[in-house]
């Protein structure tokens, strides 16, 4: 009875964390899209003429991150 209720105390801290792992990928990913729009946007500033180029490369960065946040936050989930 005893090892029954430290392993549902176990389970109920595991839940906890998963959650927090997946805040912190959230978190991750947002920082990490922001600083690919501000050094495009810088970039796109300094040098106008490769805005096209420089934009088609910054959507597939940040899409890769995303990508990354969404499996991270996924296997946070299945691991609780």
């Amino acid at each position: 009875m005893e090892l029954a209720m430290i392993l549902m105390e176990a389970a109920n801290i595991t839940k906890g964390l998963a959650g927090i792992g997946a805040g912190i990928a959230a978190i991750g990913a947002g920082v990490g899209i922001g600083r690919i729009g501000g050094s495009a946007l810088e970039s796109m500033a300094r040098q106008p003429e490769i805005s096209g180029d420089l934009r088609a490369n910054m959507i597939v960065a940040a899409a890769l991150v995303e990508g990354a946040a969404l499996f991270a936050i996924i296997v946070c989930f299945l691991a609780s």
